[in-house]
C-alpha cells in the first residue's frame, strides 16, 4: 500500500517553513524538509514521536536517526528483537527495523524543538493517512503527550477519556488498536531521571508482551 507524504518543499505551516530555509542557509548540507518514516508500512507497530532534532532527523532524513533519542530508541529495539544491524547515526547504516515503523506526529523541524497546535493538527492528516495504509497495524507507541495527543485527534478519540500516562495502555475500539504511552526518550528526560534506560527497557518489553500475548 501507499501514502501520502509531505512535500519536500511543503509550505503548509509558516513558522516551520521560514525555519527551514533559516537551516537551508545555516547547515546546506542538511536534509531541512519533511522527514521520510521508518520501516515497512506492514508493520505491526507505529513509534510516534513529536518531530526531528534539527541535528538529527533534519540532518538525516530518518527518525531518530544521529539523535540522542535514537540512542535510547534504537537498541532498545534491537534488544526485543524489533531491529537487526548496527545502528551508527546514518540513514545508510544499514540499521533494520523487524515488524516496527518509526514517525512523527510533525515532519519538519521545529524552533527551540517545540511545536503548536495548529503545526500538530495540519501535519495530522500525514499521520492519519500512514495510519490507515497500514493494513497489519496493532500497536502504537507513543513517546510524550503531544505524540499521544495527535494519535487520539486524528483517530477521533477524546483525549480527556485517553489520558496520557507511561506505560498506559490504551484500546482503541473504533479502530481495534492498542495504543502504549511512554516518556519521549529525549535527552532532556533521561537527564533529569524523568525516563531512565530501565524505565524504557520496560516499555519496549511491554510491548513484545502485548503483541504477543
Amino acid at each position: 500500500m501507499s501514502f501520502c507524504l509531505p512535500e519536500k518543499d511543503c509550505l503548509l505551516c509558516q513558522r516551520l517553513v521560514q525555519f527551514r530555509k533559516e537551516n537551508q542557509n545555516k547547515y546546506p548540507l542538511y536534509h531541512n524538509a519533511p522527514v521520510e518514516p521508518f520501516g515497512s508500512l506492514n508493520a505491526e507497530i507505529l513509534i510516534v514521536g513529536m518531530a526531528p532534532g534539527l541535528n538529527g532527523a533534519n540532518q538525516t532524513n530518518r527518525p531518530f536517526t544521529n539523535d540522542y533519542a535514537g540512542d535510547v530508541l534504537y537498541p532498545a529495539l534491537k534488544k526485543h528483537g524489533f531491529a537487526k544491524g548496527c545502528y551508527n547515526r546514518r540513514k545508510d547504516d544499514g540499521f533494520e527495523l523487524i515488524g516496527v515503523r518509526v514517525t512523527n506526529a510533525v515532519r519538519c523541524v521545529p524552533p527551540q524543538n517545540k511545536v503548536t497546535g495548529d503545526e500538530v493538527k495540519t501535519c495530522g492528516k500525514f499521520l492519519a493517512d500512514e495510519i490507515s495504509a497500514m493494513p497489519n497495524l496493532k500497536i502504537i507507541l507513543s513517546l510524550g503527550t503531544v505524540s499521544h495527543n495527535a494519535v487520539l485527534r486524528i483517530l477521533g478519540y477524546k483525549q480527556a477519556e485517553y489520558k496520557f500516562s507511561h506505560g498506559a495502555v490504551h484500546r482503541l475500539p473504533l479502530h481495534n488498536l492498542t495504543l502504549l504511552d511512554s516518556y519521549h526518550t529525549s535527552r532532556y528526560n533521561i537527564n533529569t531521571g524523568v525516563l531512565t534506560y530501565d524505565m524504557f527497557d520496560a516499555i519496549v518489553q511491554k510491548l513484545n508482551n502485548l503483541l504477543n500475548g
